[in-house]
């Protein structure tokens, strides 16, 4: 479209003198972003906002259990609600309506019956269930020496297991879309990630020629990954189908919460042994991750109207950063990849590499205290790296850290208890180094995790834009504390069951700490982003810190009050 939809026919030589960094007059200059005004002062148009003329509101009828079959529907249950038109397709069930409101209340009063189901093995206990269910495959991720007859001749020798929950994306505005089906052409408004893989989804699942598929971007209200944005976009097309008419599709918080695909549970076994001098010797981790959806059940589309697209969730992503980065001349990473999951699965935020490396450096911590060093000092031994070193001095000294070992509880005022703690990796072991400390304060008597201070420092190469990198790196920092405190799904046999803020509470205002962030900028190095490597260490550093405070390690997330209180009872 550019040129007239004619080809560049341009040669590129890879071989072209590149401008000498120093010569840059707009790189590495802050830019600020041109919407935040128009967010700020409530202009910006969302999705949520648009609309197209003789557009109908809908509303998509769930199901009490994700399995269940539609057996009837009481049409009456909503005669006293005007002009509100009843859309059923095999078990997808909706209404629409020229007026918002009442497209709402006809999905809350309309009386469907459906058949029961209990499919699903419950969220309580998951870990252990992820150990006794059928694996479809075993992959060796990593592997050197031999950690099995290294081990039992260390000094010391530790093992943990690390839990990681299902998560939500849990967008603080629900997931919309816009459709308006045409003969002559398609078009389907969508805050997608990946328009052009939705545009052929969308053909394929409805039977529409790709040429006449058209999906186009606008801002959605948040999402870390593929949230409901599709469901949404696949309702709405469904509906104005069978309308004939343009058709918003809005959900609801339950809708969202309970039915968006999720970030993945992990479980990983941790084992290690170091020599009398504190030097890792040996490490192995396994790992169990869910498997694809049973039955290839979509990210796109109402699959209980029949219209499925296979997708799988792959595992190479998640098992990034499960190897330390600190030397050990034995070491073996084993992936187990799980048949099957309860619930459906997307990426969400930095897939994996959060749970790897709070698994890597919580037990890094464990070693370091095994071997009665201070945490800063038994990482900075195993790194050689000049830019690792630098980040991890940096975060460190920006926190004025002292070197001692931990635990080293601190009393404060107010019957609290105050620590700190550090983590560090480079992202998938080749891209962005970031370095975290944290310092937070536990009240001994309700358990509860006050984050008073992070320090972080973080180099990614070449900074083209340091105020967009800075907004970057904090909002990974407390988005993933948010999910490290917070946030975990959880499910009984039939359904999820945290469908609202209430019983998936993520961060409030209150609790945001002091946030200091070094850039570290090297204009000779290629750029890599920041997109979601500075999320990574979170969870590590706040359990280490919450340890350094206590004597408490936390090894399953959330770290709740009721989990800490109940942990420093029986320490």
């Amino acid at each position: 479209m550019l040129i007239g939809g004619k080809k560049f026919s341009l040669s590129v030589n890879p071989n072209a003198r590149l401008k000498d960094p120093t010569a840059y007059t707009v790189v590495g200059k802050p830019v600020l972003r041109s919407d935040v005004p128009l967010k700020c002062t409530g202009t910006h148009v969302y999705l949520q906002d648009f609309n197209l003329p003789g557009m109908l509101h809908g509303r998509v009828v769930r199901p009490p259990s994700i399995g269940a079959k539609l057996l009837s529907v009481d049409e009456s249950s909503i005669r006293d609600i005007p002009d509100v038109r009843i859309v059923r397709r095999e078990s997808f069930l909706a209404v629409v309506s020229r007026d918002e409101w009442a497209a709402v209340c006809a999905a809350r009063e309309l009386k469907a019956m459906w058949s029961e189901w209990e499919g699903l093995p419950g969220s309580s206990g998951f870990d252990r269930y992820m150990r006794q269910a059928p694996v479809e495959r075993d992959q060796r991720v990593a592997n050197r020496g031999d950690v099995d007859s290294a081990l039992p001749k260390t000094a010391k020798q530790l093992s943990a297991t690390y839990y990681w929950p299902f998560q939500s994306h849990a967008s603080l505005g629900p997931s919309c879309a816009v459709a308006d089906f045409k003969d002559s052409g398609t078009t389907v408004w969508s805050s997608t990630q990946n328009p052009f893989g939705v545009r052929g989804n969308l053909s394929t699942l409805f039977g529409i020629p790709l040429e006449k598929m058209r999906v186009v971007y606008m801002d959605g209200s948040g999402s870390y990954g593929t949230n409901g944005a599709d469901d949404a976009a696949a309702d709405a097309l469904l509906l104005s189908r069978e309308t004939a008419q343009p058709v918003r599709v809005q959900h609801m918080r339950h809708d969202e919460h309970g039915w968006d695909p999720k970030g993945p549970a992990q479980l990983l076994d941790v084992r290690g042994g170091i020599d009398a001098g504190g030097n890792i010797v040996a490490w192995e981790t396994q790992m169990w991750l869910p498997g694809g959806p049973p039955g290839q059940r979509a990210l796109v589309g109402p699959e209980t109207a029949g219209m499925t697209q296979e997708h799988g969730q792959g595992a190479g992503a998640m098992t990034l950063n499960a190897d330390p980065p600190y030397p050990a001349p034995n070491l073996r990473v084993i992936l187990h990849q799980l048949k099957e999951t309860p619930l459906r699965l997307s990426n969400l935020r930095a897939p994996g590499k959060i749970a790897n490396v709070f698994a890597v450096e919580s037990f890094t911590d464990e070693l370091a205290v095994a071997a009665g060093m201070d945490a800063v000092a038994f990482r900075r031994r195993g790194l050689t790296d000049p830019r690792a070193l630098a980040v991890l001095d940096r975060a460190a000294s920006m926190m004025e850290w002292q070197p001692r070992p931990s635990p080293n509880p601190r009393a404060a005022p107010g019957n609290l208890l105050v620590g700190r703690g550090v983590a560090y990796m480079r992202y998938k072991q080749a891209e962005n180094y970031v370095a975290l400390v944290m310092e937070v304060a536990v009240d001994r008597t309700s358990g509860k995790i006050m984050v008073r201070r992070i320090t972080c420092a973080h180099d990614c190469g070449l900074i083209v834009n340091p105020d967009g990198l800075r907004n970057q790196v904090e909002g990974n920092i407390m988005q993933t504390l948010s999910r490290a405190l917070h946030e975990e799904v959880t499910f009984d046999r039939s359904r999820v069951t945290t469908v609202d803020w209430q019983s998936y509470p993520i961060l409030t205002f209150p609790e945001a700490p002091v946030l200091e962030v070094a850039l570290i900028n090297r204009p000779d190095q290629p750029s890599y982003g920041a997109g979601e490597a500075a999320s990574a260490p979170v969870a590590g550093a706040l359990s280490n810190a919450i340890f350094d405070a206590t004597g408490v390690r936390l090894r399953t997330v959330p770290f709740s009050a009721q989990t800490l209180r109940e942990a420093m009872s029986k320490a």
